[in-house]
């Protein structure tokens, strides 16, 4: 009888040891963990859908062009007011990349403002007055706090990423990792001044793009030379990669070779962010990113139970799934890479139920 009563009471015990270490696994993650980057405008209803799926953050671009289109007409947070109101509604918090220099500082947009003391300055000031805006006490959270006409829930911006695949041609001319230390170096002040406790997080690089110097660089040959710049551990608080690959296995090579180099120059202390990652469900293309809607779903799986399997060892901060919706027209894989389809009603596809599972 003695055996007979321990076999159910050890079991209970187990149950009971399950119970309280779930709630404790899912809190493990970081706030803020599960992110996705749509192409196209959101509303209300997107918003109320992504929170309902688990999801927590929105990476969107902030650019100083549109901003501060003109030296002299200050700065126009319009458009980013709207996102931020319309993302806090939902309470989901936006990560915000911050590049594209205007007109007035330089002719191509793609070029870091670093070269004179004109462009460096308007990019600091740039930088300061975003986080006076949207940082913690913001003047934006202060015109939207308790008992004002449009009440919402407190999520100042807490991490803010520098620039946009800095060694990619697409969005920086040249791809040099001496010109973004500068930029970092204007940066970090610029934020930390106003708000000493936010993170910088570098742009997302590219993990490997099909060109090569002065037009781009692999993600490990960027940051590693990124590193042998004299000082610059101390101008970020996380790495930023976006591993487009055409399988998990060749994403987790990208991950895996950008912590190593990270270890390698001895930056243990650095965060890592994955800001952008996806597949396209497009099939019989020729575009490696682009799986058809069974692949894209399976490597939607594949990835984030590798990455949630790791997250420790790879100290991952935050995982972004680019993008919300199709966008034919935008980039060689735009046109199939969301969760939904094109359009105002909400078609989903087999990859936004796999994300939907593992966020909640």
């Amino acid at each position: 009888m003695r055996a007979t009563r321990t076999a159910p009471l050890a079991l209970s015990i187990v149950l009971v040891a399950l119970a309280l270490l779930a709630p404790a696994a899912a809190q493990a993650l970081p706030r803020g963990f599960f992110g996705i980057a749509p192409q196209t405008a959101i509303g209300a209803a997107d918003t109320a859908r992504m929170r309902a799926g688990g999801l927590e953050t929105i990476r969107a671009s902030l650019g100083w062009s549109g901003v501060e289109s003109s030296p002299r007409g200050g700065y126009n947070w319009a458009g980013f007011d709207e996102l931020v109101r319309t993302a806090a509604r939902d309470r989901l918090e936006v990560l915000p990349f911050l590049y594209s220099t205007p007109h007035w500082v330089s002719g191509d947009w793609r070029r870091l403002p670093v070269d004179g003391a004109r462009a460096r300055r308007a990019w600091s000031a740039f930088v300061g007055a975003a986080v006076e805006r949207y940082g913690r006490g913001g003047e934006f959270w202060r015109e939207h706090g308790p008992g004002s006409d449009d009440p919402l829930p407190y999520l100042p911006i807490r991490a803010w990423q520098i620039w946009n695949e800095e060694n990619f041609f697409y969005f920086t001319n040249p791809a040099s990792p001496q010109r973004y230390a500068r930029l970092l170096a204007l940066s970090r002040p610029a934020v930390k001044r106003v708000d000493p406790r936010a993170d910088v997080v570098i742009g997302g690089l590219f993990g490997d793009p099909a060109a090569g110097p002065p037009r781009a660089l692999d993600a490990t040959d960027f940051l590693d030379q990124l590193y042998r710049v004299g000082g610059v551990k101390a101008n970020f608080d996380a790495v930023a990669l976006h591993p487009y690959a055409a399988d998990t296995a060749d994403l987790r090579r990208l991950v895996e070779g950008v912590r190593a180099t990270m270890v390698r120059h001895g930056d243990r202390r650095s965060g890592l962010y994955l800001t952008e990652l996806g597949w396209g469900s497009q099939a019989n293309s020729p575009v490696s990113f682009e799986v058809g809607l069974r692949g894209q779903a399976r490597e939607l799986r594949d990835a984030y139970r590798y990455l949630l399997a790791n997250r420790g060892r790879l100290k991952l901060q935050q995982v972004v799934w680019f993008s919300w919706k199709d966008a034919p027209g935008s980039c060689s894989f735009c046109d199939s890479v969301g969760l939904f389809r094109q359009g105002a009603k909400f078609r989903p596809k087999p990859a936004w139920r796999a994300l939907r599972a593992i966020a909640r």
